[in-house]
């Protein structure tokens, strides 16, 4: 059989959710055509568990590895640039590889906003604000064209980068920092989960709106303007609540923030962080337990090697302006090819 026999058999197992066995066609065809970027694809896309389920680590590695040679052959499918970055960052926790991955991704398409979302928002997750309102700035010195979809990701962004500018850099945690004063806050808080929003929400509104039903027709009187003037009270105690709610919620919570972010620089650079203590303490075990399986085991894999940076550390960032070329792209020349908008789902 030909290597698109191969692919086409691969094709049709992977419409019938046969995943195996279109893994199995598909390695086929390229063994046989090295560079038939379909039969790649396919691998990527069924290495994958499917819809509703997470990768395992080796899942996650497959397809990565499969999206990495589809846009080594075809630069200009978005899509794998997206689920490559996606893999990376989300699944596998390998943040620094993402920056540079989104990087490569905006020398191939230069106009596209994407990629440089996603950066602003790894940046942020690390706690490298200052880097990251840099890159959102970026959309609009360029004049780039935000999809419907991004616009509140890019707004959320941007304010969570304008409220850090606002506060000491010091107050940053920087889990690479060994005596950050935000070590001593998540000792404080490691055996305790971190607290919802929602219980927040009701601990705070729920006194409040009980008393205000039993007090409001002593006030308002029972007839219709009563009526209206008790949900007219009760909806503003709601939102009232759901600001208190959400600014409490990033003070007392802010332990575990700095945990996750601690973990996640454990992900990124394979560097063992976190002390023991609070690595086996019940916040730790909480937030470990809500990441993808993948992440999970990476990171047990990291702790198991137990190794160390020396020194200072200073994250190594991509040249962000790398893409920028006096030359025209070759596709701008090819009027009858155009990339397509990639929206976020």
């Amino acid at each position: 059989m030909t290597a698109e026999a191969h692919y086409l058999d691969a094709l049709e197992a992977l419409d019938a959710e046969n995943r195996e066995e279109a893994l199995k066609h598909a390695r086929k065809a390229v063994k046989l055509d090295p560079e038939h970027a379909d039969a790649w694809r396919v691998i990527s896309d069924a290495s994958l568990p499917g819809s509703r389920l997470q990768p395992s680590l080796k899942q996650a590695a497959s397809s990565l590895s499969a999206a990495k040679k589809v846009v080594a052959l075809q630069p200009d499918d978005l899509a794998m640039w997206v689920r490559g970055g996606r893999l990376l960052s989300d699944e596998l926790g390998l943040y620094m590889d993402a920056l540079q991955w989104w990087q490569d991704a905006r020398h191939h398409a230069p106009e596209e906003v994407t990629p440089i979302v996603e950066q602003a928002a790894i940046l942020a997750d690390m706690g490298l604000y200052g880097e990251a309102s840099d890159r959102l700035q970026s959309i609009f010195d360029e004049n780039m064209d935000l999809a419907t979809t991004q616009y509140a990701r890019v707004a959320r962004l941007h304010q969570m980068c304008q409220l850090a500018s606002e506060q000491p850099s010091s107050e940053h945690f920087k889990p690479w920092e060994k005596h950050h004063d935000g070590w001593e806050a998540i000792k404080m808080r490691m055996n305790k989960p971190p607290i919802s929003e929602s219980k927040i929400f009701l601990l705070i509104t729920t006194p409040i709106l009980m008393l205000e039903v039993i007090m409001a027709p002593q006030f308002f009187g029972s007839g219709f303007g009563g009526f209206c003037l008790t949900s007219l009270l009760i909806l503003t105690t709601v939102i009232f609540g759901m600001r208190i709610s959400r600014r409490w919620f990033q003070r007392l919570n802010r332990p575990a923030f700095n945990l996750l972010r601690a973990m996640d620089f454990e992900t990124a650079t394979g560097y063992v962080v976190i002390p023991e203590e609070i690595r086996i303490s019940k916040l730790f075990m909480f937030i470990l337990s809500r990441r993808p399986p993948a992440f999970q085991d990476r990171m047990l894999k990291i702790v198991d090697a137990k190794e160390t940076f020396k020194g200072d550390w200073k994250p190594k960032l991509p040249d962000f302006s790398s893409h920028i070329s006096d030359e025209a792209p070759l596709w701008e020349e090819e009027q009858d090819e155009e990339l397509t908008s990639f929206e976020e789902e």
